[in-house]
């Protein structure tokens, strides 16, 4: 599962040709939480509420960034990095 950032020990992670609906994979520590990339809510999973609040905030910078990764994703090409959250 490529890594597509990391910040503040939140590790952002996509697989490839994963189920819909479009989503990401947000660990912090022990903590695993799948965010819908369109919605942005939390769809399995859970994190600690400040790190879920990180993760949230930087996908709301990133969300089309994010939607071009699951497409390139769907078609297991390689998937570029993602500024992490300042």
């Amino acid at each position: 599962m490529p890594e597509l950032s990391r910040f503040y020990g939140v590790v952002i992670r996509m697989f490839y040709r994963d189920h819909h609906p479009p989503h990401f994979h947000a660990t912090y520590g022990d903590h695993e939480a799948i965010v819908d990339i369109s919605t942005l809510a939390v769809i399995g999973g859970r994190l600690p509420p400040r790190a879920i609040g990180m993760v949230v905030e930087w996908a709301s910078l990133h969300q089309d960034e994010l939607l071009d990764r699951w497409e390139s994703a769907s078609h297991h090409q390689r998937l570029e990095r993602i500024e992490p959250l300042p």
